[in-house]
């Protein structure tokens, strides 16, 4: 199974340059089951890596592209009244498939940016009283530019704790960026990806992540994270029981990428700016200069 996802890295590694950390990190996410939000300038590959890992994992995909004048029923779908049958019948939206690609998700107003909420969090959407469910695996991987750019509505808490993870991809090294100028188109490449592993594969490496060994001491290390996020004067809130579920799920699957069938607190040093820092609000604001930067107060735990 390890090889399989190597597999994917390198192939994932072949169109997204130079970021095969952010590669290892989103495929974490999907295999802890989580959903992912990419946030970053225009133009660094958050669609390409959404469309990579889609064709890679051999997922069905489906892309939606958020505006302002979005509405909810465009992306759950809508019941229609046909006349021959005299029923209602349901049209499914884009919704239905196993990863959804949410692009520029903060273009979109608050009320349709809620309308993803019980998809992402039930994996199901209720239309007029019927619930549907979403297929198996279902992920939700969004994208959004920084939120001082024009037209643009933040997401709120509530939305932002629905993701496991938020990355940021960033430029290019100059390495990796001279590479992608002489080489070869990326759609043309894109067009090309086989997949690595099918769905039922990914389904047994989301079960086998579950079953990765969390000991005593590192949950005792985990628990002290979440106590000093509560109790310490840098943070104005500290990480909810959820929080920690979503830490704790997010390094096992970190463990499983790395070989292990253990996990070291390394791990979760490793995750912890991307599961914790979208979750937390800093006393001091300006100091937010990058998820690092969020968590660097977390360095006075005492590490098992």
């Amino acid at each position: 199974m390890h090889d399989a996802l190597q597999k994917v890295i390198d192939q994932t590694g072949q169109l997204i340059l130079g970021k095969e950390q952010a590669i290892r990190l989103s495929l974490a996410c999907l295999l802890a089951r989580g959903h992912l939000l990419l946030e970053d300038l225009p133009g660094v590959g958050k669609t390409t890596l959404s469309h990579v890992l889609a064709r890679t994992l051999g997922l069905e995909f489906q892309r939606v592209q958020f505006t302002s004048d979005m509405l909810p029923a465009d992306i759950l779908g809508v019941s229609v009244f046909e006349r021959d049958s005299g029923n209602f019948r349901f049209h499914p939206g884009p919704v239905f498939t196993q990863v959804l690609l949410a692009d520029e998700v903060n273009r979109a107003t608050p009320k349709t940016q809620s309308a993803l909420l019980e998809a992402m969090e039930e994996q199901q959407v209720s239309i007029e009283g019927e619930t549907h469910p979403l297929p198996e695996p279902f992920f939700v991987i969004a994208t959004q530019n920084p939120s001082h750019q024009i037209g643009t509505f933040p997401l709120p808490e509530s939305q932002l704790d629905r993701f496991l993870m938020v990355l940021s991809l960033g430029y290019p090294d100059r390495k990796a960026e001279r590479a992608l100028l002489a080489g070869e188109d990326r759609r043309e490449m894109l067009a090309r990806i086989e997949p690595m592993i099918n769905p039922a594969e990914l389904q047994r490496l989301q079960q086998q992540v579950r079953k990765v060994h969390a000991s005593d001491a590192l949950i005792d290390y985990v628990q002290s994270l979440l106590d000093f996020s509560r109790e310490a004067p840098d943070f104005l809130g500290g990480l909810s029981p959820r929080a920690g579920l979503a830490l704790l799920s997010a390094a096992r699957a970190w463990a499983l990428l790395e070989g292990r069938d253990h996990v070291l607190p390394e791990d979760v040093q490793t995750i912890l700016p991307h599961v914790a820092a979208h979750r937390l609000q800093l006393a001091d604001e300006q100091a937010r200069t990058s998820a690092e930067a969020v968590v660097a107060p977390f360095s006075r735990v005492a590490i098992p």
